[in-house]
């Protein structure tokens, strides 16, 4: 019996409903499960293209039904267009995203943000926070728990043990202190304790190679420090064919590699690829679990 897979459109002033429908429709999508699309209200209208809270609202609103249905197990697994984390904010709602919005919606103690291809997957330690905020926050648990996280979960896509990577968060791995002490004092301390747990965990490793290394096959995974240091390389080696997968939470939930791009929605422009792509790999999870 195919999966059931939640769609939802995401902001319904970008590409996200157009993207959702033209992947529900797609060959290899509905040979792997039985796509539900996920929307406002028929009656509802959106200007293509414009930043509202009504927007905001009415995204939030379809994420809330979709993981209610997928606790009930009315649906197998949720894969989300993208949202507009202003039009949230305008819509008075708190979180940044849908990663922080799924944790709090199955009160999921630990999430992780990671992006999967066949070229590179990178899970993200930090995710949607200011560029000077991220010294604070790496701190020795976070990193700890996201390595223990990466261990936990990437099974379920290999079905082995990962082989994991963490890449430094100063310039050449901190150079023993030269160029910051954040390798040091955190991430050397975080990946020892998970070795001594017995997690095949190593580094810091330079984030200008730690990539490389891994796209030539001697990782399974590198988490990385900050947002962009981690999707830099997985969008320059596959974007459109990356997914976003939310990693710790009781449900199963992937989504696109892209924003709600404004600039082309309701011109019939968007390519559903990354779409079809997070459909495709919540139905594989789906049936493994």
């Amino acid at each position: 019996m195919k999966p059931r897979i939640a769609l939802t459109v995401g902001d319904p002033s970008g590409i996200g409903p157009e993207v959702a429908a033209k992947a529900a429709a797609d060959a290899r999508v509905l040979a792997a499960c039985e796509p539900v699309v996920y929307a406002p209200p028929r009656e509802s209208h959106f200007a293509a293209g414009v930043l509202s809270a009504a927007a905001g609202r009415a995204a939030y609103d379809v994420i809330v039904r979709a993981v209610d249905d997928a606790k009930s197990g009315d649906v197998q697994a949720i894969a989300t267009a993208p949202i507009n984390k202003e039009a949230f904010r305008l819509a008075g709602l708190e979180w940044s995203g849908h990663t922080d919005l799924l944790a709090h919606l199955t009160a999921a103690p630990h999430v992780a943000m990671m992006f999967h291809s066949d070229a590179l997957r990178v899970v993200l330690a930090t995710v949607h926070v200011a560029l000077a905020d991220v010294p604070r926050l790496l701190t020795q648990s976070t990193m700890e728990r996201t390595i223990a996280l990466t261990a936990r979960e990437l099974p379920r896509f290999d079905k082995i043990a990962p082989r994991i990577a963490v890449a430094g968060l100063n310039p050449h791995a901190g150079e023993h202190g030269l160029f910051g002490r954040e390798e040091a004092e955190v991430i050397v301390p975080a990946i020892e304790s998970c070795r001594a747990r017995g997690i095949d965990v190593s580094g810091p490793f330079p984030a200008d190679t730690v990539f490389v290394r891994a796209r030539r096959g001697d990782f399974d995974v590198v988490v990385a420090c900050y947002h962009d240091q981690g999707l830099i390389p997985v969008k320059l080696l596959a974007f459109g064919q990356a997914v976003n997968v939310t990693l710790g939470l009781p449900v199963i939930r992937t989504s696109v590699d892209h924003g709600t791009a404004f600039d082309i929605a309701g011109k019939g422009l968007a390519d559903p690829e990354s779409m079809i792509a997070a459909v495709l790999l919540a139905a594989r999870l789906a049936r493994a679990s």
